[in-house]
């Protein structure tokens, strides 16, 4: 009767998100005649505004918008009035759940609306970032370099394990904190003397968890942004581990925590280890004393989601802006000196937009450098404190960290979530977000944050999260030792020693060919991107003009065969006489993948 659908180009032109001052056009069909079709818009929570469509041929209605108001979110919907013998019947068409085609409601208020993401410019990340391949190093948990293995500079009143194969434990006191932090010992010099593993894996890129002095071993407890733990060793050795690196072609960016410090840091210090008069809790003449908030001086004050070990910053304070990307003698200037490749933000969603902005321009002094925030959600429509967040409309973030993704395989591969499901959430989130962002998201399987990926999906769907992270549309980041095969819950179990002596011969194997596959197919780096399916196969296709890759999953137990027929496309335009004879015929095993290309 009615129908729209926003990945289809004949109904929405340009797909998905657009940029500020450009035109989209939509088209709208209709069976019945007789009718009334306005296209509504809303800007994200303000005003609607209604365009009357005009009617260009029988079935057809057509409308033009030119989005020159500014960047931001924008919903759009449509009011069909349909004119009959005693009354007019209005009636509305908005987005399904799974998104594409739409629906029709009977309410406005019940309408669901289509979103379009209007931003500011293309933001390109370096062509080094787009290309590489990251692996994340909890620092403590990879290796030590030492030549006698000892650890260097044991922390006061903190625990050391006995072996390399002991299972991390939280030394806690009667109240549930930490009693003492644990170390297994891991090093800057570890990480070098390494550098030839890395390579022969594949890796280009490291991301490193925070190497700032601090308390305990994750060291999101900043206590001097200035200097290198010296757990970890020393400002000469991290010169000398980043100059090895960018010799080898590979490259580095730190982890930045601007959201909270230590209570133990030299801008807070609670306990009096920075002197009588350093820092805010010691004198309210200190220059941090305005950094933070107290309820009840010195005792009582504002934390990071409630954790009194890390007092929260106020971000707008000018003096902490100044100190943390300030063009001078800022935190940022002496690491961006060093020469190090980029940034990752810690919480963004705590970080003001303007705070990550002004971070940008900084970085906008180094080029090559790239800029990632943690978000966990979709980026594009993120509200964080009563906030709408625009930290990837330009001028902010080059990308996030792709948990959606994370979270979609993990539900696709043990039954949470079907191919038909899955494949059009990914469609949704390509729409969502402007293409460069989209290409730009730090894809992982896990974090220091998450449980490993082998515990979520168990060793028999390894092969296809591996497939999947390598095959979609971002920059891939393995986690440290999943590739040998390491498993673990929740923090701290996730965050085991290397297993430098017992690695998994096939899980390596696993990532070393994709790894291969994504430094050698320009298409997973670059490719366009559309998704299909049958029955509970989801397909990934990634395309450019001469040549196709496919990616085919098969999360159950059984082989399975499948012509072309079987297959449902999200975005029809996208088949062709090639992409018929590549998918004629298909047979999976259970539980693995099929790579499909272009003759």
């Amino acid at each position: 009767m009615y129908y729209f659908n926003s990945w289809d180009s004949h109904y929405k032109q340009p797909f998905g998100a657009i940029k500020t001052g450009d035109v989209m056009k939509i088209n709208f069909s209709s069976t019945i005649q007789n009718i009334k079709v306005k296209f509504i818009i809303r800007r994200d929570f303000g005003q609607r505004h209604e365009f009357d469509m005009q009617l260009i041929e029988e079935g057809l209605y057509s409308s033009s918008v030119q989005f020159d108001v500014g960047h931001g979110l924008y919903f759009y919907y449509f009011e069909v009035t349909e004119n009959t013998e005693w009354s007019a019947v209005r009636q509305y068409y908005g987005k399904s759940d799974t998104g594409g085609e739409g629906v029709l409601y009977l309410s406005e208020h019940d309408v669901r609306p289509y979103q379009v993401t209007v931003y500011d410019k293309d933001d390109q990340a370096p062509e080094w970032y787009r290309e590489a391949v990251f692996y994340q190093i909890f620092p403590d948990r990879f290796y030590n370099g030492n030549e006698d293995d000892k650890i260097n500079a044991p922390k006061p009143n903190s625990f050391l394990y006995g072996s390399y194969k002991d299972d991390p434990f939280y030394v806690k006191d009667e109240t549930g904190g930490i009693a003492r932090w644990d170390f297994f010992g891991g090093n800057l010099k570890g990480i070098l003397k390494k550098i030839p593993y890395l390579q022969a894996l594949g890796i280009t890129a490291i991301y490193l968890n925070p190497i700032f002095l601090a308390t305990s071993n994750h060291r999101y407890d900043t206590n001097d942004y200035l200097e290198i733990d010296p757990m970890l060793g020393s400002e000469k050795e991290f010169k000398v581990l980043l100059e090895t690196l960018h010799q080898n072609g590979m490259h580095l960016i730190l982890d930045g925590v601007f959201s909270h410090v230590g209570k133990n840091s030299r801008y807070f210090n609670i306990s009096g280890e920075y002197g009588l008069t350093e820092g805010a809790t010691k004198s309210i003449q200190s220059p941090y004393f305005d950094w933070f908030k107290f309820t009840d001086y010195p005792n009582d004050y504002k934390s990071w989601w409630g954790i009194k070990d890390l007092p929260e910053i106020d971000k707008d304070n000018e003096s902490f802006r100044a100190f943390i990307y300030g063009k001078k003698a800022s935190v940022l200037k002496k690491w961006n000196d060093f020469g190090i490749d980029g940034w990752r933000l810690d919480v963004a969603d705590e970080l003001p937009d303007s705070f990550i902005r002004g971070i940008r321009e900084n970085l906008n002094a180094y080029p090559e450098t790239v800029l990632i925030g943690e978000v966990w959600e979709d980026a594009s429509n993120k509200i964080s404190y009563g906030k709408r967040r625009n930290y990837i409309l330009g001028d902010s973030l080059h990308g996030c960290m792709n948990y959606p993704f994370r979270d979609m395989i993990i539900r696709y591969l043990t039954g949470g979530l079907s191919a038909h499901d899955m494949a059009h959430q990914l469609m949704v989130l390509s729409e969502n977000y402007p293409k460069e962002i989209f290409y730009n998201n730090l894809n992982n399987l896990g974090t220091h944050d998450t449980e490993r990926i082998l515990t979520m999906i168990g060793l028999e769907n390894n092969e296809n999260a591996i497939g999947l992270m390598f095959s979609l549309p971002g920059v891939p980041c393995v986690y440290y030792g999943d590739e040998a095969g390491l498993d673990g819950g929740k923090d701290p179990s996730n965050r085991k020693f290397f297993p430098w002596d017992n690695i998994d011969s096939k899980s390596y194997d696993l990532y070393k060919k994709w790894i291969a596959y994504r430094k050698s197919e320009k298409n997973l780096k670059a490719g366009e991107f559309s998704t299909f399916y049958a029955n509970n196969i989801l397909g990934v296709l990634r395309f450019s003009k001469d040549e196709k890759w496919i990616s085919l999953f098969n999360p159950s137990l059984d082989r399975i065969s499948l012509s072309f027929d079987a297959f449902t496309f999200l975005q029809e335009e996208v088949v062709d006489d090639e992409l018929k004879t590549l998918l004629n015929q298909i047979e999976i095993e259970g539980k693995s993948n099929l790579i499909i290309k272009s003759k």
